[in-house]
């Protein structure tokens, strides 16, 4: 069985859409038809709380233990390019990027730094990589720009990155799915 060429593929929803799922599933096929090979999921959460504890629960009892898992909230275009030289086949699955777009938000940086200058120059590295990426990358992200206009600063700056992030993934991206009520609207 010959394996299916590489693909970077962006799930886009919103909160319990059903993209995650769908991603995984994707990740499922392609190991069905590479048996030889892995996936590595990247998670990207930070556990705060209870109600995250119980979110990343639920991402874990889904996920099969023989998939490797990596846990990076903050340097993920390092990893992916780290990844890209994996000895063999190789299915990379991110999950979630509005997560790791709010951990580059809120990471601690000094007086003289701002956090969303920063963010989005992370933002467009992160694209870059993506776009250079030569292997199967499913990549899963919250689509947040089809709500009002959030009151705060800070849900503003991260509103208006989570849609260019989007916008620049799915131009680097072979495919793109939106995800309504568990099915995929493709959207390239």
């Amino acid at each position: 069985m010959t394996s299916p060429q590489p693909l970077r593929h962006l799930y886009l929803g919103g909160a319990r859409s059903g993209k995650s799922v769908l991603a995984e599933n994707a990740a499922h096929s392609w190991l069905q038809s590479n048996p030889n090979g892995q996936v590595v999921y990247i998670a990207t959460a930070q556990v705060w709380d209870k109600e995250m504890q119980v979110r990343v629960s639920q991402h874990q009892q889904r996920r099969p233990e023989h998939w490797q898992l990596v846990e990076e909230p903050m340097q993920l275009a390092e990893v992916l390019t780290s990844n890209r030289h994996a000895a063999q086949p190789t299915c990379v699955l991110v999950d979630c990027l509005t997560l790791w777009l709010t951990n580059q938000l809120c990471q601690q940086v000094d007086d003289d730094t701002d956090a969303e200058v920063v963010a989005q120059q992370a933002v467009h590295e992160l694209a870059e990589v993506v776009e250079n990426y030569s292997g199967q990358l499913l990549l899963v992200s919250n689509e947040v720009g089809s709500g009002i206009v959030p009151m705060g600063e800070l849900s503003r700056q991260f509103q208006d990155l989570s849609g260019l992030m989007n916008q620049l993934l799915a131009r680097a991206c072979d495919k793109a799915t939106l995800v309504v009520a568990g099915l995929p609207l493709v959207l390239k």
